[in-house]
C-alpha cells in the first residue's frame, strides 16, 4: 500500500524529460518517493493509499526551487531602499548582518522558512551566512531540503569598501571553520541538508582562498558558489585589483566547472558568457534584487542566451531587503523584464520561466537525480495551487497563469518527502503567529544596533 495518493488534479504540470501536463492527474508516494504518475482512474485502482488528498481545482507541479536566498536578511526588510551595490552592502547589509546575534538570526531564519514555504518552496539554497548550522536547523526540523554553506571573506578591503571587524578572517581560519561546517552538518536532517563551501565575494577574497574553497567541494563532492557579476561596480573593481573580470579570474584560476554556482552574473561579458557555457556552470538570476536596486542585471544581462545554450540558470528571490520573497512574482519579474528591455514579447516565454524553479534549480543545487520533476523515483517534493481565485481564472493555460498571474498567495498545500508541511495554506511545521509576533518584537532592537533608523524613517510626517 503507498503512504499518500494525491489524485483528480485539473493539471499535473510534471516537468519530466517530456514536459507532460496530465488532465486528471495522479501520483503515488512510498516512502517518500514517487512510484507512480498517470490518470487517476488508473493510479488509484493500482495503489490504494492510507492517505488521498484530492487536488480537484487545483494544479500540481513540482516543489519549488530557490537557487538564491539569505535567510538571515528577513529582518532586514526596507533597509536598504534607494541604495546601490556599494552602499547596499558596505552601508546597509553589512552592517546589518554584523549586528546579529543567534537569537537575531534564529528569529530571522524561521520568517524566511515561513515566507519560503507559504509560497511553494521546498528547497532552497542558502546565500551563505555566518550562522548556517542555525539556517540548517531552522529548515530541517520545518521539513524543508536547503543547501547550506558558511560565508568567506580573508580580504578585509577591496576597492568596494571595509569589511565590518565580524567578518574579518585569515584564509587558514575561514577554510578550517568551512570544513568542519560541512563535515558536521551534509547530509543532516534524514538528507534534506547538504552542506556546501561559498566564497562570498570575489573582489574580498584571495586566490588562495578561492582555489582552496573549490579544492575542498572536489573532495567532498559538493557545491562551492559566489556572489559574481552582479553590478558594474564589482566588474571594475575585479578589474582594478586583478586585471580582469570576475569570471575570467575564475577561470585563470582554473576553478570553473558544474558544481560552481555564481550567482547574478547580469554584467558577464561575451568572454565570459563563453566560460560559463563551456564549462557546464550554473547561474542564479534574481531579478527582484536588480530591479531595486538599480544594478543592471537585466538591461545588461543574458539570461535568454544563456537558457537557449542549455545552461542551468535558476532564480532567486535574493533577500527580503528587495521586497519579495515569492518565486511566482520572480518568474513574472524575469519574464516581463527581459520582454520590456529587449522589446521581444516572445523572449523568455513562461514554459521557459517555469523550469527555472523546477528542472534548473534542482540542478543548480546538484540534486537534479532528487527532485524538480514529477517523475517515477524522484522524492515527492510537490506544491498544489489552488485556481478558485480570481488571478487563475479563466484557466486556459495553467503554465501561463503560473507565470503571468499567480502568487505565492494561492498556494495550498506543499508537500516533501511525501508529507504534508503546508496544508490549507498554513504551515504545519512551524508556529505561524509566534514566528511573526517574534520578527515584530525583534526589528525595534535591530533598528538600535544597526544605527539605520534615522535612514529608513518615512519620508512623509508621522503623527
Amino acid at each position: 500500500m503507498a503512504d499518500l495518493r494525491v489524485e483528480e488534479a485539473d493539471w499535473l504540470l510534471t516537468l519530466d524529460s517530456q514536459r507532460r501536463i496530465i488532465r486528471d492527474g495522479a501520483l503515488a508516494v512510498e516512502g517518500g518517493r514517487i512510484v507512480a504518475v498517470g490518470k487517476t482512474p488508473e493510479t488509484r485502482a493500482a495503489h490504494p493509499a492510507a492517505r488521498v488528498i484530492s487536488a480537484r481545482g487545483k494544479v500540481v507541479t513540482p516543489g519549488l526551487i530557490d537557487s538564491h536566498i539569505h535567510t538571515t536578511f528577513q529582518l532586514s526588510r526596507g533597509l536598504a531602499d534607494e541604495v546601490g551595490s556599494r552602499r547596499f552592502l558596505f552601508e546597509r547589509m553589512y552592517p546589518y548582518e554584523g549586528a546579529l546575534d543567534e537569537d537575531d538570526a534564529r528569529v530571522s531564519i524561521r520568517l524566511c522558512v515561513l515566507e519560503l514555504l507559504k509560497n511553494g518552496v521546498t528547497t532552497f539554497i542558502d546565500a551563505g551566512n555566518y550562522q548556517p548550522h542555525l539556517t540548517a536547523e531552522v529548515a530541517g526540523e520545518a521539513g524543508m531540503r536547503c543547501v547550506v554553506a558558511r560565508s568567506s571573506f580573508d580580504v578585509t578591503k577591496s576597492a568596494m569598501g571595509v569589511l565590518p571587524p565580524a567578518f574579518i578572517e585569515t584564509a587558514d581560519e575561514a577554510l578550517e571553520r568551512a570544513e568542519a561546517f560541512v563535515q558536521k552538518l551534509h547530509g543532516a536532517h534524514d538528507g534534506r541538508v547538504h552542506a556546501w563551501f561559498q566564497f562570498r565575494g570575489l573582489n574580498n577574497s584571495s586566490d588562495r582562498l578561492i582555489v582552496d574553497l573549490k579544492r575542498l567541494a572536489d573532495r567532498y563532492g559538493v557545491g562551492v558558489q559566489t556572489h559574481a557579476c552582479f553590478a558594474r561596480d564589482t566588474m571594475e573593481s575585479s578589474k582594478a585589483q586583478h586585471g580582469v573580470t570576475e569570471i575570467e579570474r575564475l577561470d585563470r584560476l582554473g576553478l570553473l566547472g558544474p558544481n560552481v554556482l555564481p550567482v547574478h552574473g547580469g554584467w558577464a561579458t561575451e568572454r565570459e558568457l563563453e566560460l560559463l557555457r563551456g564549462h557546464d556552470v550554473k547561474v542564479v538570476a534574481a531579478p527582484s534584487s536588480s530591479l531595486h536596486n538599480a544594478y543592471g542585471n537585466i538591461a545588461r544581462g543574458h539570461v535568454p542566451e544563456l537558457l537557449e545554450a542549455g545552461v542551468a540558470v535558476g532564480l532567486g528571490s535574493d533577500h527580503a531587503s528587495s521586497g519579495i520573497v515569492d518565486l511566482c512574482q520572480e518568474m513574472f519579474l524575469v519574464a516581463g523584464a527581459y520582454k520590456e528591455v529587449r522589446g521581444n514579447a516572445e523572449v523568455m516565454p513562461p514554459e521557459r520561466v517555469l523550469e527555472m524553479v523546477t528542472v534548473n534549480g534542482a540542478r543548480c543545487a546538484l540534486r537534479e537525480a532528487e527532485v524538480g520533476s514529477i517523475e517515477v523515483g524522484k522524492r515527492a517534493d510537490l506544491v498544489l495551487f489552488d485556481t478558485a481565485r480570481p488571478e487563475w481564472q479563466p484557466l486556459y493555460n495553467p503554465v501561463a497563469n503560473l507565470v503571468y498571474s499567480a502568487t505565492g498567495r494561492s498556494v495550498e498545500t506543499v508537500i516533501v518527502d511525501g508529507k504534508v508541511i503546508v496544508e490549507g495554506g498554513t504551515v504545519r511545521t512551524l508556529d505561524e503567529p509566534a514566528v511573526i509576533d517574534a520578527a515584530r518584537r525583534r526589528a525595534p532592537a535591530i533598528l538600535d544596533k544597526t544605527k539605520l533608523g534615522a535612514l529608513v524613517a518615512p519620508k512623509w510626517p508621522v503623527s
